[in-house]
């Protein structure tokens, strides 16, 4: 069974492809991790070097991996 998109109805069911469950995981379910991470690559932007945002890159993954697999 294909998973429904939001705003859709049974009788118009459409495909949910991989990438759209990854929108909608970073837009819903792990919004407060994406966030976080965005707000650190902001803040880093102009200085970057490696890993500097790996703690809040790791927290998202890990939302996104629990959610979308």
């Amino acid at each position: 069974m294909q998973p429904i998109l939001p705003g859709t109805t049974s009788s118009s069911t459409a495909v949910v492809t991989p990438l759209r469950r990854l929108a909608i995981a970073s837009t819903t379910s792990c919004a407060k991790e994406a966030s976080s991470y965005g707000k650190c690559i902001v803040t880093t932007y102009t200085d970057v070097h490696k890993d500097t945002c790996k703690a809040e890159f790791e927290k998202f993954g890990a939302c996104l991996r629990q959610t979308v697999c």
